[in-house]
């Protein structure tokens, strides 16, 4: 019912920048949060970064903050990750998250992208 699409990830030499875009599409009300979270090979799913769209509060792991900025864009119902000075432990398959009203009623939690890879080059 709510789809997500990611863009933006690809192979960067350490100390670079990426930029990623989620677009969310499909039966939305309203979009609470989104988010985006990371998986490495071996490793569970972690969260990265997440922002409110009626507020913006923004929440990082410890791991990116300084590093890296999420924003969003209401109105595209779109989230972005600025990430800076990356690092080759950032490299995983990243993941769009959105908490969505599909009516007054019904919330999903677990609406998730496809994925987009980043990976860091030492």
């Amino acid at each position: 019912q709510v789809q997500l699409v990611e863009s933006g990830g690809g192979l960067v030499q350490a100390g670079g920048s990426l930029r990623l875009s989620c677009a969310a599409s499909g039966t939305i009300f309203r979009i609470n949060a989104m988010g985006w979270y990371r998986q490495a090979p071996g490793n569970q799913r972690e969260l990265v970064a997440t922002i409110t769209t009626s507020t913006g509060r923004t929440n990082y792991a410890d791991s990116v903050k300084g590093r890296f900025t999420i924003s969003r864009d209401n109105a595209a119902n779109s989230v972005y990750l600025q990430m800076n000075s990356l690092k080759p432990e950032d490299t995983a398959v990243y993941y769009c998250n959105a908490d969505v009203q599909i009516s007054k009623l019904i919330r999903l939690t677990d609406s998730w992208g496809q994925g987009t890879q980043v990976t860091v080059s030492s």
